[in-house]
């Protein structure tokens, strides 16, 4: 038996960290957070990710210091907690609905990351973080050009339905909630009037427990330096 949980590197503020957490959270396994510092990234974490990225994951069964012991990547992370705890299965056991849910965790992970957050929630909030002013044209230019037509696509995907990929939560759910929970932080969510699916998708997703922990710990950080939404409509 494993005495210890694991440890959990990162800022529940990454949606990396975010969809790992909900992976752990669906999975009932126990784990304790460790801030990491992504501006100032501690020489110790760069051994653990050579890459520089959170969140990685120790298993104090494997190590308990260094590298040994340490996944790194949210998607390698949630490939190993998949792999140990196998219920509920989040990737698909079909060949095909398997490399659709890789598909869209990619997505999310690439394409909709780069745009909410390189160029929305970077030039925001990081600026604030050092006592600037939030970079709100680029961050106006991502909402109104960038998001739109990411937004356009996983609704066409859904089609109305409540999941992505068959009756039950899989990755592809997690990767987009984590990542439009990125920007709703900081501007709201998509319009329901022109992505009706995808909101209720979100929305059912936002609530659901496997986000709870996270939502509360961004809250928590969020709540005296955005103390209200910006409006980045045009």
């Amino acid at each position: 038996l494993m005495t210890q949980s694991y440890i959990l590197y990162g800022s529940p503020l990454s949606p990396f960290q975010r969809k790992v957490e909900a992976v752990l959270a669906l999975k009932g396994v126990e784990y304790e957070s460790e801030a990491v510092n992504v501006m100032g990234m501690p020489d110790w974490y760069k051994e653990i990710s050579p890459l520089a990225r959170i969140p990685s994951l120790r298993d104090p069964s494997i190590a308990t210091e260094g590298s040994e012991g340490t996944i790194t990547d949210s998607s390698a992370i949630c490939g190993y907690l998949e792999r140990k705890y196998a219920d509920p299965v989040l990737y698909p056991a079909d060949p095909f609905d398997y490399g659709r849910a890789l598909w869209l965790e990619e997505y999310a992970d690439t394409g909709m990351a780069t745009a909410g957050g390189m160029h929305l929630f970077r030039p925001i909030l990081f600026n604030l973080f050092q006592g600037k002013e939030p970079d709100l044209d680029t961050a106006r230019t991502t909402w109104n050009e960038k998001l739109p037509p990411l937004w356009d696509y996983l609704e066409e995907y859904l089609g109305g339905r409540s999941h992505f990929i068959g009756d039950n939560i899989t990755m592809a759910d997690i990767a987009v909630a984590c990542q439009i929970f990125q920007t709703d932080m900081l501007a709201g969510g998509p319009d329901k009037g022109k992505w009706p699916g995808l909101v209720a998708h979100y929305e059912a997703m936002k609530e659901h427990t496997c986000f709870a922990r996270n939502k509360a710990a961004c809250e928590k950080m969020l709540a005296k330096i955005v103390p209200e939404k910006f409006d980045l409509r045009r």
